[in-house]
């Protein structure tokens, strides 16, 4: 049953088959580089592309823009405390501002830093600092085959082998990232959350969590772990967040928001050193780089996503996408996320090999087909790392219909019906900075004339 009705409506097209090949061109087979009015049902990210509640428009209206002490930074501080159970709050424009801020208090050049799977811009921000971001995702994150309950989990095992290989004093901080962006969107027990907490502790350590996902997360715990089959999503949230020593957060996830983010810790010395360099970086500390009225929304939308009612909403899109895509035939990761659905670019085209980018082939034929832009998570987007070849398709939250979602399904099953028709791409020019060079590089067909990278 739904749990929206809309209020607000927009209008959208599909442009012909003609433009998008025009537009892809253009935009040199990045669909990063794409116009979003040359998109029809747009699953690039779920990061601040969401619809906010009657609420969150409401609050938007009492947003005191003062700018220091506002109010507005007041009912932020008291959500944060309230929903996650932080007492300090250092606000941010969105979450790698927050990365940026608490990481560049934490780390300094020649650190290590263990992940269950870093995303992108954590593991630019950690490398920016001089530090080696270093993955240890569960034995079976990058098999799509496997039915784990908890794949996004840490191992263990690996985050112990990396303290005796660079030794406890080069490792500052061990990162938890919930649910695991990189690794399909897998969720995160609180039974593996304690473990690395423990973990964390025993090197000296201090344990941040990537708290971008936490009420999607907290739902698959209650659906997954034994222990929390009575818990309510919110409780799930508390619990599992109190472990760590502090929070890295991007509003524009589960904060339900278009922009905005934030660091939340107890301990009163990194809240004063991520102060200082807020102001450096972000603003002062009470709006860091956020309008009131952001604030306002932000501190409404942490309360709806833990709401039972929305959260089951949330996910069940989700499942019925990535559902209806696997009886399509598309091979699909497994078990579906929360936040995405995820495509198996490798099995989809098998012949083409992964010098030739399969990821990012199979989302440029979806955006071709009609309209629908996905995002590679491939060799594109993670060079020189050992990562299956992905395509996310991210759902906006409270965005789209289930006609949108058939869509995207049927787009699918055409492209998989001529999938040996599809040729591979080849870079013609990238970034500096490697770690994020699918944001901006452009690609060609393979065969076409390449031109030096930059």
């Amino acid at each position: 049953m739904d749990a929206y009705r809309t209020k607000v409506a927009e209008r959208i097209r599909l442009p012909d088959r003609s433009a998008r090949e025009r537009a892809l061109e253009a935009a040199g087979y990045n669909l990063f580089n794409l116009d979003a009015r040359d998109v029809y049902v747009d699953l690039l990210t779920d990061s601040g592309t969401g619809a906010m509640s009657d609420a969150q428009w409401g609050a938007l209206q009492r947003g005191d823009e003062s700018y220091a002490g506002s109010k507005s930074f007041g009912r932020l501080e008291r959500a944060v405390a309230d929903v996650m159970g932080f007492e300090h709050v250092v606000p941010a424009h969105q979450g790698r501002g927050a990365e940026n801020v608490l990481y560049g208090t934490l780390l300094s050049d020649g650190d290590v830093v263990p992940n269950n799977t870093h995303f992108d811009t954590t593991r630019a921000h950690v490398a920016n600092q001089g530090a080696d971001p270093v993955d240890c995702p569960s034995p079976d994150a990058d098999d799509p085959d496997v039915d784990a309950p908890f794949k996004g989990d840490f191992s263990i095992e690996r985050g112990r082998e990396l303290v005796a290989e660079v030794g406890a004093d080069a490792i500052p901080a061990v990162v938890l990232t919930i649910t695991n962006n990189s690794a399909a969107g897998q969720p995160v027990s609180v039974a593996n959350t304690r473990e690395v907490a423990d973990f964390a502790a025993d090197i000296d350590a201090a344990f941040v969590i990537d708290a971008c996902r936490f009420a999607e997360n907290a739902y698959f715990v209650r659906e997954r772990e034994s222990e929390f089959a009575d818990a309510s999503v919110a409780d799930i949230a508390r619990e599992q967040l109190g472990y760590a020593d502090a929070i890295v957060m991007s509003g524009k996830k589960d904060g339900l928001v278009n922009v905005g983010g934030f660091v939340a810790t107890d301990d009163a010395d990194v809240f004063e050193a991520c102060k200082q360099r807020a102001i450096l970086y972000e603003g002062f500390p009470t709006y860091g780089g956020m309008a009131g009225r952001d604030m306002e929304a932000l501190a409404v939308g942490l309360r709806e996503a833990v709401e039972a009612a929305y959260v089951a909403d949330r996910v069940a899109q989700v499942q019925r996408l990535g559902e209806s895509l696997a009886d399509a035939g598309l091979p699909v990761f497994e078990p579906i996320g929360g936040h995405a659905v995820y495509l198996d670019a490798a099995a989809t085209l098998p012949h083409v090999p992964a010098a030739e980018f399969p990821g990012q082939a199979l989302a440029c034929e979806l955006y071709l087909e009609g309209g629908v832009r996905g995002v590679e998570l491939g060799s594109l987007a993670f060079p020189d790392t050992d990562r299956p070849e992905l395509v996310r398709l991210a759902v906006p939250r409270r965005t789209y219909g289930a006609d949108h979602i058939d869509h995207v399904v049927e787009t699918a099953r055409d492209v998989l019906d001529r999938r040996e028709s599809i040729s591979g791409l080849a870079l013609a020019s990238e970034p500096p900075i490697p770690e994020l060079r699918h944001f901006t590089a452009e690609l060609e067909p393979v065969g076409a004339s390449a031109t030096p990278s930059s």
